[in-house]
């Protein structure tokens, strides 16, 4: 199984959103990397959903349930299905996750900007073992 982690603005499509409509298709990369990314997910494979703009958070874990397709807006680009699988127990800020040294070469610290990006299964367990841990 791999693990990934794919951004979305909550004001255009949020966890709860996803929550509501019990599945959707990502559509709409339109980034090189990130499409080889979603190339490359699997179905079982899970994502976290982050939040981007001013939550900055990653709030929940989806599942791949369909592998890449054509992205129905543009057929050059591709698209997956994902379906929610839990929300965290509480949101892991991404200033959290930048002050964990462990989490040091996470993509999202070293290359925030990129909408799709791989995470790597000590970094999903890590994120998800802070959801975990009550804020002071």
């Amino acid at each position: 199984m791999n693990y990934w982690l794919m951004k979305t603005e909550p004001s255009t499509f949020s966890w709860d959103d996803l929550v509501r409509d019990k599945k959707t298709g990502w559509d709409g990369v339109r980034n090189f990397q990130a499409r080889n990314n979603l190339k490359a997910m699997k179905k079982g494979d899970l994502a976290f959903i982050y939040h981007s703009m001013d939550d900055k958070a990653v709030v929940g874990i989806a599942k791949i349930t369909k592998e890449n397709y054509p992205d129905p807006k543009d057929k050059d680009w591709v698209a997956v299905e994902i379906s929610p699988e839990k929300k965290l127990k509480r949101p892991v800020t991404l200033a959290e996750v930048k002050a964990d040294k462990r989490l040091a070469d996470m993509v999202l610290v070293k290359s925030s900007r990129l909408s799709v990006q791989p995470v790597t299964a000590a970094e999903f367990d890590m994120i998800v073992a802070l959801s975990e841990k009550k804020v002071n």
